[in-house]
């Protein structure tokens, strides 16, 4: 190895400020170089970002990504719980002279941009919502990492207790406490390890929208999104508005089912609108026209924020070398996948990560 990225997001989780420091030391990487991301519920994403250009720009041959979020440190007195605390502890990604004081989180941040995309289109619907649900925690019944593996039905999920309306308990993901890792080679490294099957990066994109969802054009998108798709696709050599006939699979960022719904407009699977009819259709599910979660996703299989794009990332790289097990997509003709990270304060940070299997194309 001769250099880290670490993916950690909050400091207040660790009860640590720099903690990507102590953790280069526990691994043994002394004298070597490590840089940390912090990007919200994009740190993941970002992450795997650095981690390429490390090895694109020749400085490194060899990088781990690495990505660890502990939370359960976190204490409220008051109800002698963790929740209240770790809540708050995100809180404090928001604008702290204005947005704070009124009460504005992460659920809230979201709620907003899905009942604007309700108002102007008609969808997604809370039963649409629900299917979302009802699949990541489906998908993630096949998948032995799962945090959140259970059968539920679009009922159940309606009638779970609100969170911000219209989220519901079940459309919300669980914080967690977790790591994931991926190891980036530079194709001569590859050769030289002879590495079976490598899966290689294709295209990267990431954007930063306006952090203030009143200033954007519409807060009924997610912009970041958008932009960081589009990069994404042109690096790769692909057409946004084919992009569900070019990939087998996609593993989506969804904190709230909500947002899964808008992320396969933004994406480019669907046109604007037509999210919520998709899932009602099947599109998105592991039998569909593009499995979208297999894991399971944030709601199904966890969400350690500095964590997740990277195992968003590692899950579709198992999906395309056939190492998924039980919860293995059936069908990959194409050979490429996509992972999607996006957070931050008002959704202002996005990554899309392009992966493509070279042997997979050539059979």
């Amino acid at each position: 190895i001769e250099s880290t990225v670490y993916g950690i997001y909050n400091e207040l989780f660790e009860r640590q400020f720099m903690p990507d420091i102590f953790i280069n030391s526990y691994l043994g990487l002394n004298n070597k170089p490590g840089t940390r991301i912090a990007s919200g519920g994009a740190t993941g994403g970002y992450a795997v970002r650095m981690a390429y250009s490390e090895i694109a720009s020749g400085l490194s041959d060899l990088n781990l990504c690495i990505g660890v979020e502990k939370c359960n440190d976190c204490y409220d007195e008051l109800t002698g719980t963790t929740t209240p605390a770790v809540l708050n502890a995100i809180a404090y990604s928001v604008d702290m002279t204005y947005e704070y004081p009124m009460g504005m989180m992460a659920a809230s941040s979201y709620v907003t941009m899905v009942n604007a995309h309700y108002e102007e289109y008609g969808n997604p619907t809370e039963e649409q919502m629900a299917l979302v649900s009802v699949k990541n925690h489906g998908n993630a019944m096949l998948n032995p990492k799962a945090q959140s593996p259970m059968k539920v039905t679009v009922e159940e999920v309606m009638n779970s207790r609100i969170i911000c309306h219209p989220f519901k308990l079940l459309d919300c993901c669980l914080y967690s406490e977790a790591s994931a890792a991926l190891i980036l080679a530079s194709e001569q490294k590859v050769k030289e390890l002879k590495i079976e099957n490598p899966i290689w990066i294709k295209g990267i994109g990431a954007a930063n929208a306006d952090c203030f969802i009143g200033n954007r054009e519409s807060i009924s998108r997610l912009y970041s999104n958008i932009y960081a798709a589009k990069a994404a696709y042109k690096m790769a050599g692909l057409d946004y508005n084919k992009i569900k006939e070019q990939i087998d699979l996609a593993e989506l960022h969804d904190a709230f089912s909500g947002q899964e719904v808008i992320s396969y407009e933004e994406l480019g699977f669907v046109p604007f609108g037509e999210g919520g009819t998709w899932i009602e259709d099947g599109g998105p599910m592991m039998d569909g026209e593009l499995p979208c979660n297999p894991s399971g996703g944030l709601i199904g299989c966890g969400h350690a924020v500095g964590a997740t794009g990277i195992m968003s990332t590692g899950e579709a790289t198992l999906q395309l070398r056939g190492d998924a097990g039980k919860h293995q997509v059936k069908t990959i003709e194409n050979g490429r996948a996509l992972a999607h990270s996006i957070g931050g304060p008002g959704a202002a940070y996005a990554a899309i990560i392009v992966m493509v299997n070279e042997e997979g194309l050539k059979k």
